[in-house]
């Protein structure tokens, strides 16, 4: 029924999704590819420090990297179970670094100040077209950054936002965001909504306001 009103000519009967050219998911790929190397990292990372934890030992913070792996004060047989994971610990950081460097390389050079050369980077490329939006609603959409609404006659309430859309473009904006109250304080929108921003996590909480 639905097609069958699109094809009609009622244009809000079905959301258009948009396909993206083979050069953008081979742009994509590239910062995607490191963002699951550090996932794996991480992984192993706490594997090691959990397997400190269940002996009754402190755990030690990136016990992988070479001098803190050789000032490792556990018995023998830890430390050779953990040996199996430290070299694919060093090779993950290598290959995360160098992915790193080839994303940064080829940022915009005349970033904003604190905005960060990879954050622009894996916005640009998540975004793909920056044309592809008509208006703020269709950013808000796609980003997932629009909050929720749950409207009742004269009642309204907007909750947080509905996390819809594009996990990695709305993670690199919230950082870019978080970059810009911290770097740029004096900017005229971080003075605009800094008695929220001072909430931190609890800033979403709003109450319904009657129109």
């Amino acid at each position: 029924m639905k097609l069958d009103r699109f094809v009609q000519g009622n244009r809000d009967a079905l959301a258009l999704v948009r396909v993206p050219t083979e050069e953008e998911e081979q742009n994509r790929a590239i910062h995607r590819q490191r963002e699951q190397l550090v996932k794996t990292r991480k992984v192993l990372e706490a594997q090691g420090r959990s397997l400190m934890v269940n002996h009754g030992m402190e755990p030690v913070q990136q016990w992988w990297k070479r001098r803190a792996f050789a000032q490792l004060s556990v018995p023998e047989w830890m430390k050779e179970l953990l040996s199996q994971s430290q070299p694919i610990l060093l090779l993950l950081e290598e290959k995360i670094h160098a992915l790193t460097v080839q994303l940064q390389a080829v940022a915009d050079p005349k970033q904003p100040r604190g905005f960060g050369a990879l954050t622009s980077v894996v916005i640009d490329r998540e975004v793909g077209n920056w044309h592809r939006f008509s208006n703020r609603r269709c950013v808000g959409s796609y980003t997932g950054l629009c909050p929720g609404e749950y409207s009742s006659g004269k009642t309204r309430l907007q909750s947080c936002v509905t996390k819809h859309g594009n996990p990695r473009l709305r993670a690199a904006l919230v950082e870019a965001a978080w970059r810009l109250v911290r770097f740029q304080p004096d900017y005229r929108a971080v003075k605009k909504w800094r008695h929220l921003l001072a909430k931190g996590a609890l800033a979403y909480a709003r109450k319904p306001s009657s129109q």
